[in-house]
């Protein structure tokens, strides 16, 4: 099924799990108390990159043209839950916080690296001689 030409599977679907996966993880870290400083930031910022990249990576997608729609809406989706499930109970002013707004800029500009050429190598198939 399409929207716009958009495949709503991989759409909805990439959307929920990046979203679910740095949800666990802020989860997790604020259940050990791994919650201020430098560290967890960067180990979150670092695990929404490859998870990003591995979403674009599915694409299959030549251009960013191709990728860049589904990135957009990616980081509405997160937005969107993050209003929903967050903002309850830490209320509108989460979206002040600077961090917030580059993991929604890592969420649309990190599938574009699935375009760089180096991420080609893990996943081609090894050429028979």
């Amino acid at each position: 099924m399409t929207w716009m030409g958009l495949k709503i599977g991989v759409l909805m679907g990439w959307g929920i799990a990046i979203y679910a996966v740095m949800f666990l993880l802020w989860s997790a870290f604020l259940t050990y108390g791994f919650v201020d400083g430098f560290a967890p930031r960067t180990l979150g910022l670092l695990v929404l990159v490859v998870t990003t990249v591995v979403a674009g990576r599915s694409l299959r997608a030549s251009s960013w043209h191709d990728i860049l729609p589904y990135s957009l809406s990616w980081a509405v989706i997160m937005a969107v839950f993050d209003g929903v499930m967050s903002v309850p109970f830490v209320g509108w002013e989460m979206y002040a916080d600077w961090s917030l707004w580059l993991g929604y800029s890592v969420v649309v500009l990190g599938p574009l690296l699935a375009l760089y050429p180096r991420f080609e190598r893990f996943s081609a198939s090894p050429r028979s001689v």
